[in-house]
C-alpha cells in the first residue's frame, strides 16, 4: 500500500507583505500546485500561512513566499512543519 505523502507547513511572512495583494497573489499560486489550507494577515504586520499537499508542491509554495507577490519586500520566512490535518481547498482568513 502507497504511503501518503502529504506535508503541512505553518509559515510566517515578514517584511512589506501586508497592503501589497500578498494574500491574493498566494490564493492564486496554489491553484496551480493543488495545496490546501488557508492564508492572513497577522495583527503584527506579518502574513501567516498554512500550506497542506504533496511535499514537493508544498515546498515549491515556501519559495514563492521567498520573494511574493511583485511589489512585496519579505525579509524573512519562517516556517514550522506540522502534522497534516486535512485541509480542504485554500483561501484568505480574516
Amino acid at each position: 500500500m502507497a504511503e501518503h505523502k502529504n506535508v503541512r507547513a505553518h509559515v510566517w511572512i515578514s517584511g512589506r507583505v501586508q497592503g501589497v495583494c500578498f494574500r491574493a497573489y498566494t490564493v492564486d499560486e496554489t491553484a496551480a500546485g493543488g495545496v490546501a489550507g488557508w492564508v492572513r494577515n497577522t495583527p503584527d504586520g506579518r502574513v501567516e500561512a498554512v500550506f497542506e499537499g504533496d511535499k514537493s508542491a508544498v515546498e515549491a509554495m515556501i519559495a514563492w513566499c521567498r520573494n511574493g507577490p511583485p511589489t512585496a519586500r519579505v525579509n524573512g520566512v519562517e516556517v514550522a512543519w506540522e502534522e497534516p490535518k486535512g485541509e480542504q481547498g485554500f483561501g484568505i482568513r480574516y
